[in-house]
């Protein structure tokens, strides 16, 4: 199965894909279906071409999020490998839909690309066994982790540097696990800027894989239907070429995983900037 949360006149609704439509079903979002508000359809339907689509799970308790999850990324950053898995968190404000502007902060000069995996959470859960971890699992979606890393950099914790408001899009849709190899293994992760590829990998090649992030993070904190977990970037970030490469306005970012869809946002000028300057940069 597939559900998104659609954008309609009087808010959202989650919606379930049956052919080239969505089905427009009562509960507001996917994270309220999640946890429990009807699933049952409201006798509307939205052209799968036409929808504007929300956030797939537009306000989760929780975003987690674990960093150097992958080797070639961990090497590129210049750091060792970690013993435990890093874990950082963002607000929900930072989430955007998955065709949604990216708008860069007049802040930062440094905006970079994450291309991630991220695990929707669908049974409430503390100390999972990693062997009965999947069964916890709603479905899997798509994420970028858009990263300040100017901002990031300015202390040894990373939370200002990633939860900038309105800057990380998630989605399309929320594919459910058995429509996916387990665990998503095997499948291909990639993003492009202005359609060349700056990232490109296999899932499943992490350094812990999600019922060890899964067992882990459910040991210190109870996961909760709706919440959103991301699994970490292959290599390839800009903040690890030489030079350095970042996001400029009039770009385009497409971050794609098989089998569950495509993040397809513009990067545009922060307000108050000079379009001139603003000259998109080649990876």
């Amino acid at each position: 199965m597939r559900y998104a949360t659609v954008r309609v006149a009087e808010g959202t609704r989650a919606a379930r894909l049956h052919g080239a439509e969505w089905v427009l079903l009562e509960a507001p979002d996917v994270g309220a279906l999640l946890r429990g508000a009807s699933g049952e359809p409201t006798g509307d339907t939205v052209p799968a071409a036409d929808a504007d689509l929300a956030p797939v799970v537009p306000a989760p308790r929780k975003i987690l999020c674990i960093g150097l999850n992958y080797a070639r990324h961990v090497r590129e950053t210049g750091r060792e490998f970690p013993q435990y898995p890093t874990v950082f968190g963002k607000y929900a404000d930072a989430l955007i839909g998955p065709r949604d502007p990216i708008v860069l902060p007049p802040e930062s000069d440094a905006v970079d690309w994450e291309a991630e995996l991220a695990i929707v959470v669908g049974r409430t859960a503390r100390r999972i066994d990693p062997a009965d971890a999947l069964d916890h699992i709603a479905g899997y979606t798509v994420l970028n982790d858009i990263s300040m890393r100017d901002w990031q950099r300015r202390t040894t914790q990373w939370l200002q540097g990633k939860t900038f408001e309105a800057s990380t899009p998630v989605g399309p849709l929320l594919v459910t696990p058995g429509e996916l190899p387990e665990a998503c293994r095997g499948l291909r992760i990639s993003c492009e800027v202005d359609g060349v590829e700056v990232q490109r990998d296999v899932l499943g090649d992490f350094i812990f894989d999600i019922p060890a992030i899964l067992a882990y993070l459910s040991a210190f904190v109870t996961l909760r239907p709706g919440d959103l977990i991301a699994t970490g970037t292959p290599d390839g970030v800009g903040m690890g070429r030489s030079p350095q490469v970042y996001l400029r306005a009039g770009q385009r970012l497409t971050t794609t995983i098989e089998g569950i869809g495509a993040l397809v946002n513009d990067v545009v000028a922060p307000p108050h900037s000079h379009p001139a300057t603003d000259r998109p940069a080649t990876p």
